[in-house]
């Protein structure tokens, strides 16, 4: 598949199926990009799973965090890798080990490696790179255009207000 661009109905089918998401390197930092895509995505109903050894065993944003995405208890719909492109052939490899496999490899914006995705969609995995599922999701519902961004998306939907965090998203 060629990775750039990708048609908005593809995002936006991998974000209605995706229903859990591993974020490989997670941060327990509020000011990094990984912290406030995780409590985005947890926010817009996705189950999250954070993944980083180095904060194994603690928790970000009250999820339990993970060594690896073998730990993580459960099927894994997504995996978004917020790690270096050269780390990415080993989170490949790992997450084909896992059963049953991902729907999706997410790269993170920036990161990029076609050998890796190559494997991955071998493997039967939807791959998304260079993007963010925060930035897309944004995008797709509208959200993004609240700010006035050109998000390339013209509705005369009306937002459906909900309570708690603001939900005018994919999500139903």
């Amino acid at each position: 598949m060629s990775h750039d661009p990708y048609p908005d109905a593809t995002i936006r089918a991998i974000l209605d199926e995706v229903k859990t998401i591993a974020i490989v390197g997670a941060s327990a930092n509020p000011v990094r990009p990984s912290y406030f895509v995780m409590k985005y995505m947890i926010d817009k109903g996705y189950t999250v799973f954070p993944v980083n050894p180095g904060q194994a065993g603690k928790e970000i944003l009250g999820r339990p965090c993970f060594a690896s995405l073998k730990e993580v208890p459960g099927p894994v719909d997504m995996v978004d890798i917020f790690r270096a492109s050269d780390a990415v052939p080993g989170i490949v490899e790992e997450a084909l080990t896992l059963q049953p496999l991902p729907k999706v490899i997410w790269m993170q914006l920036g990161v990029v490696h076609e050998e890796a995705a190559l494997r991955a969609e071998q493997a039967g995995l939807q791959v998304v790179m260079n993007r963010c599922p925060k930035i897309e999701y944004g995008r797709l519902s509208g959200e993004i255009g609240w700010t006035g961004v050109n998000s390339r998306t013209i509705s005369a939907k009306r937002p459906v207000l909900r309570g708690g965090f603001q939900h005018r998203g994919l999500r139903k």
